[in-house]
């Protein structure tokens, strides 16, 4: 949870604001403003109930299955993605909440975006001392592998597990070692390790993901520790936390991963969904951010070409946010095609491209539309270049 003492938020209404308006920069949107598509996924989908209980190794974990519902209701086409924000007012049991939803989006950009979103969330608000941790469950197939050990390995160290836990180990292996992480129980340390399970195709999509946090400058470490239920996550969990500077102890604010098989459940055929969970203390009045008119359409769409422009793309994003210099992007498509159409779409009269080429070299193409003409620009010359032709303007103002 974020504390807010110390930060430059005295309520949780201003932070949820903040919070939005950073999200807003990378084309997050109210979740309920999404189009709401035809049902595509057999009878009646968007209301039904999940028709076995389902187990939860988290507490976290039991408001996802309404996050879920609402995802797929707001599921974009094949070949489509959306980004949705979704903020929760808190009740008496649970904390006023910011999900942050990527649909659509099968690739490791999808956690690597919402990993570098919440981290500047956090970091603008103030929390210096954060750190980042990361597990990796894989397919649904080799989860169950690691979850089926998780059993065995329990049977053979039930006694000296709480006697008032034991039942739970026979019908839910997973979220028995979730508690006996939560107490620090000894037998912890010797548990099977659900990324010795993986598949070489699952470790090179996670070493993906672990090469966009790179590019970023985003410092992680790797923690068998942070784990979820089997029937909501596959591939990637992580954990944001803020360590207290004299005592050492961590407090997590922020929980997420890829819910593929939740929303595919609930969708009743595979989807992809990431998600991240902020959680902020209650304090003010109102909890739920204001939802502010759109401003002017920026004059600068940003293109990327191939996998190594890709992974820099994200972090010129993030500065070029910080610097208050607002683009257009979509960091997650696959192919140039698609992005220069959009640029089209939104008639830009400048366009930044970054190709395998300019990765390596480490500059930037700035394209103008009209002439056809272009310039190399140096990625830390970027920022200045667009404010002193004041490219980064909307074109209502330039």
């Amino acid at each position: 949870m974020i504390r807010l003492k110390g930060t430059r938020f005295n309520d949780t209404a201003s932070f949820f604001d903040h919070a939005v308006g950073i999200t807003g920069y990378y084309g997050f949107v109210p979740m309920d403003t999404l189009p709401r598509f035809a049902p595509r996924h057999g009878d009646g989908p968007l209301k039904q109930k999940l028709e076995e209980e389902l187990l939860f190794a988290r507490r976290e974990e039991r408001a996802l299955a309404a996050a879920a519902r609402k995802s797929v209701a707001g599921m974009p086409p094949d070949g489509h993605a959306a980004l949705a924000w979704r903020a929760t007012a808190g009740t008496s049991a649970a904390s006023p909440s910011l999900e942050l939803h990527v649909l659509g989006v099968p690739s490791g950009i999808a956690e690597a975006l919402l990993i570098v979103v919440a981290d500047a969330i956090a970091r603008e608000a103030g929390i210096e001392h954060r750190s980042l941790v990361l597990n990796n469950v894989g397919s649904t197939e080799s989860f169950s592998r690691f979850v089926r050990d998780v059993g065995t390995y329990l049977r053979k160290h039930l006694e000296s597990i709480s006697p008032t836990l034991r039942p739970r180990a026979a019908t839910d292996p997973l979220g028995t070692l979730v508690q006996l992480i939560e107490r620090k129980h000894p037998a912890v340390p010797r548990a099977p390790q659900a990324m010795e399970y993986l598949t070489e195709e699952e470790r090179r999509r996670f070493w993906e993901l672990l090469e966009y946090l790179e590019a970023c400058g985003v410092s992680y470490e790797l923690d068998g520790q942070v784990l979820g239920s089997k029937d909501v996550w596959t591939h990637t969990l992580f954990e944001l936390s803020v360590t207290d500077k004299e005592s050492g102890e961590k407090e997590p604010f922020a929980f997420g991963g890829r819910y593929d098989p939740l929303v595919s459940r609930i969708a009743r055929v595979p989807v992809s969904a990431a998600m991240v969970t902020i959680i902020c203390e209650p304090r003010g009045s109102g909890y739920k951010p204001s939802v502010k008119p759109a401003a002017t359409s920026p004059a600068v769409y940003f293109a990327h070409l191939g996998p190594e422009a890709r992974r820099r793309t994200l972090g010129i994003l993030e500065n070029l946010r910080a610097a208050r210099i607002p683009v257009h992007q979509g960091i997650w498509h696959e192919r140039i095609g698609e992005q220069m159409a959009k640029a089209r779409e939104l008639a830009v009269p400048y366009i930044l491209i970054m190709g395998h080429k300019e990765a390596v070299e480490g500059t930037v193409l700035v394209r103008e539309v009209a002439t056809n003409s272009q310039e190399a620009i140096p990625v830390p010359d970027l920022t200045g270049y667009l404010r002193r032709r004041r490219l980064g303007l909307p074109a209502a103002t330039r």
